[in-house]
């Protein structure tokens, strides 16, 4: 592994006190005695070769957010991802490779899509402007899981409806790309810096100076990783929980009432990675008859989606994501909000899965869906 001691270093992998708490908290190693990524910590200081086990982390940061020595585990396991993918390594993709293809389709200097085919009239947006609105892969996600009959488009309408309620018109990029997250955490970093030039010089040529996002990984990719790895942008990156939480708070947004009883999944991007909690509640609590219910975890707590970068889904996932939707329905709760598109789609599948007559009540839906069906003119 390239640079082993840097890596160590960097991340502060030295500085576990082997103390287990990370696995304690860990969703993988709840379902999987052999996972652990205080072994994982282990393995790479005294420089073992990781197995297969590199792959299994959901890197959601749960084992961070309780680590007492500021172990950097994630960022570990994505630079040993890069190592192994190096090395010829990799998870196992699932959905049979599709939306890995689809990834490297989009790597090519003279792509052309027809990716703004959802766009109706009734949505008022622009080739150019100071604001933009990352659509992020719903386009795609919503043929390729049309079997779970999730809308992940609705999401990106809802964001245009609301965008223009608040006077904006949004520039779109026609050929915009994957933001690169998944190639990125599976430590293809060549393709993902190759997608972030790619985005970079569409965004330029839009002139935006900002960018609202509505999904949490590109939200987190464009903010952090395309300065990290490319350079500083210049851009102000916004999640669009963000937007409406501050067009509420200054009259500027108001929604009808919907007498629904509701709990909120927080996304790991947003959350642990991006620390927006409150940005989310806040439109929530602004929605006249919503009753909100807090799962038992929430917040800095909550349980992943269960699933990572469309990779290694299998039955220790099942058993996260039936746990969460477990949390869900003990809250009595009608419908489970997220702001993720993937959280949406794994929370979905589980869903469809299920046997349980409580959960199979659930209803799972984006916030920004739900906000723009609330939303008044």
């Amino acid at each position: 592994m390239a640079d082993i001691k840097r890596l160590i270093r960097n991340t502060r992998a030295y500085a576990c006190l082997d103390c287990g708490k990370c696995t304690a908290v860990c969703p993988v190693a709840r379902y999987n005695p052999d996972f652990s990524p205080r072994k994982l910590v282990a393995g790479a200081v005294s420089g073992q070769k990781p197995d297969g086990q590199l792959w299994a982390c959901l890197t959601c940061s749960l084992c961070e957010a309780r680590c007492q020595s500021a172990v950097e585990y994630v960022e570990l396991i994505k630079e040993m991802r890069e190592a192994a993918h190096a090395d010829g390594e990799s998870g196992q993709c699932t959905h049979g490779g599709a939306l890995e293809a689809l990834m490297h389709l989009m790597t090519s200097d003279n792509l052309k899509q027809n990716r703004l085919g959802w766009l109706d009239k009734e949505y008022k947006t622009a080739g150019e402007g100071e604001v933009l609105f990352f659509t992020g892969c719903a386009p795609y996600f919503d043929v390729i899981f049309a079997d779970l009959g999730v809308k992940t488009l609705d999401t990106a309408k809802g964001a245009i409806k609301l965008l223009n309620q608040l006077g904006i018109t949004p520039a779109v990029m026609p050929d915009e790309r994957c933001c690169g997250h998944d190639m990125l955490w599976t430590g293809d970093t060549r393709n993902f810096v190759k997608l972030a030039k790619l985005n970079l010089a569409e965004i330029t040529r839009t002139k935006a100076k900002k960018i609202v996002t509505a999904c949490p990984e590109c939200y987190h990719t464009l903010k952090v990783e395309y300065p990290r790895y490319v350079g500083e942008t210049g851009l102000e990156i916004v999640h669009i929980s963000q937007l409406l939480s501050d067009a509420v708070s200054n009259g500027k947004l108001k929604f009808r009432e919907m007498k629904r009883k509701v709990t909120y999944h927080d996304p790991c991007r947003l959350g642990r990675f991006s620390d927006i909690y409150d940005a989310p509640r806040s439109v929530i609590d602004a929605i006249p008859g919503l009753q909100m219910v807090e799962m038992a975890h929430n917040r800095a707590a909550a349980l992943c989606c269960g699933t990572q970068a469309w990779i290694n889904c299998g039955a220790v996932n099942k058993q996260i994501q039936t746990k969460r939707l477990q949390e869900a329905a003990a809250t009595g709760s009608d419908i489970m909000l997220t702001s993720c598109p993937k959280c949406q789609i794994h929370l979905t599948c589980a869903l469809k899965d299920s046997k349980s007559n409580d959960k199979a009540q659930l209803q799972i839906t984006d916030l920004t869906a739900l906000a723009a069906e609330a939303g008044t003119e």
